[in-house]
């Protein structure tokens, strides 16, 4: 492992706005549309103009370049402009540029976005249609002959791996959507507000790729996100108390490939999350237990578990316990099961708004929290802090 020490980035920056579109099945609008308005809305969450903004960071998967939404929301020069790649891994990482770029002083007023048309548009459950000729797509070439064609039958191969060596059966993974889906039944901005579920649910929905049912993979959505990042000086200037950046850090395992990482040692783990976590830990100064909130990323109920098991909540084969127990709040947004699907974005501004207290499902006295971005891909996450 490259870093084994801790960084300098802790501290340097904080999340100043959120700001999101509604969440649905059809815009009715460009993805274009969906980031410009995402942005403002970040913009005047953070009490800021769009002239205030000299930089902006998104995916590269992202089909609205980072100057044609600066010129579509009114910002003015760029002085520093940055893109992620790995999907829903960039996530975390987005905000970690930026604090990178403010922290270094090439950048004052950076914003993250994300945007797409993920249900009407083109639909990443469809599985690949076509690949051009890059390594990336000379490593798919390995399953996609065999029917391995979607997310959820390549997390669907390690999914069979973790229950198989520990003994579990897929009600393991319930336990997941059953959080999930509960604090999204009480948040209006969540797709599925007002609609839990239960263990027994899941257990009768539909399988899609065994041992993954229908309530074990995420949602596809519409919509867009944005998060406005700005020194903790400040920030403290502006209408919100800073989310303060404590800790940001990105990972790639050994052998690591984009969700097909079958090759490896061990399928009942995810080491891009174990590379993240240790990172994460050694800057932050903090453990497992310092821990009020984890907002970790949800594509798919396996892999929460085996996050959980990588920063040390518990131990391996431990997951669907740890969860059942309830002994750290998961998800408080409804996760992408519930709420919505925007590559982890979302989940980000849901631990911002758990820092300010102005979450719908607010947990007392939360102080510090943890957001994880996409796994069985190179990936990222973030220790959030009040500021103190």
């Amino acid at each position: 492992m490259s870093v084994r020490t801790k960084d300098a980035l802790g501290g340097r920056a904080a999340i100043a706005g959120i700001g999101a579109t509604e969440f649905s099945k059809d815009s009715g609008r460009s993805e274009l549309r969906l980031a410009v308005e995402a942005v403002r809305t970040a913009l005047d969450d953070a009490g800021l103009r769009p002239a205030d903004v000299d930089g902006m960071v998104t995916f590269t998967m992202d089909t609205s370049p980072e100057i044609t939404v600066a010129q579509a929301a009114g910002i003015g020069e760029l002085s520093f402009f940055s893109r992620i790649h790995y999907g829903g891994g960039a996530a975390c990482a987005t905000v970690q540029q930026a604090a990178l770029a403010i922290a270094a002083g090439v950048a004052e007023v950076v914003v993250c976005y994300r945007a797409f048309n993920e249900r009407s548009g083109r639909r990443f459950g469809s599985g690949v249609q076509h690949r051009e000729p890059t390594a990336e797509g000379a490593a798919l070439g390995w399953s996609l002959p065999f029917g391995l064609l979607t997310p959820a039958s390549w997390v669907a191969m390690a999914a069979q791996r973790y229950l198989h060596s520990y003994g579990l059966t897929p009600e393991a993974f319930g336990h997941v959507a059953v959080v999930d889906r509960g604090y999204a039944a009480t948040n209006p901005a969540a797709y599925f507000h007002g609609r839990p579920v239960t263990l027994a649910d899941h257990a009768a929905s539909r399988w899609i790729a065994e041992p993954l049912r229908l309530l074990d993979c995420c949602q596809e959505t519409d919509g867009g996100q944005a998060l406005v990042v700005t020194s903790v000086e400040r920030a403290r200037d502006l209408p919100h108390p800073p989310a303060v950046i404590a800790a940001a850090a990105q990972g790639a395992g050994r052998a690591q490939e984009q969700m097909t990482g079958f090759y490896r040692g061990d399928l009942t783990g995810l080491p891009e999350m174990g590379v993240v976590a240790r990172q994460l830990w050694r800057t932050s100064g903090m453990g497992p237990t310092d821990i009020d909130v984890g907002i970790l990323y949800d594509h798919f109920t396996p892999f929460v578990l085996m996050q959980l098991e990588e920063f040390g909540f518990c131990e391996p084969g431990a997951g669907a316990d740890f969860v059942a127990a309830r002994t750290l709040p998961l998800n408080t947004h409804g996760g992408q099961l519930g709420e919505a699907y925007l590559h982890g974005m979302n989940g980000i501004a849901e631990a911002v708004r758990q820092l300010r207290g102005t979450a719908v499902n607010q947990i007392p006295g939360a102080v510090r929290t943890l957001v994880t971005a996409g796994t069985g891909v190179p990936t990222s996450g973030l220790v959030l802090t009040a500021d103190r």
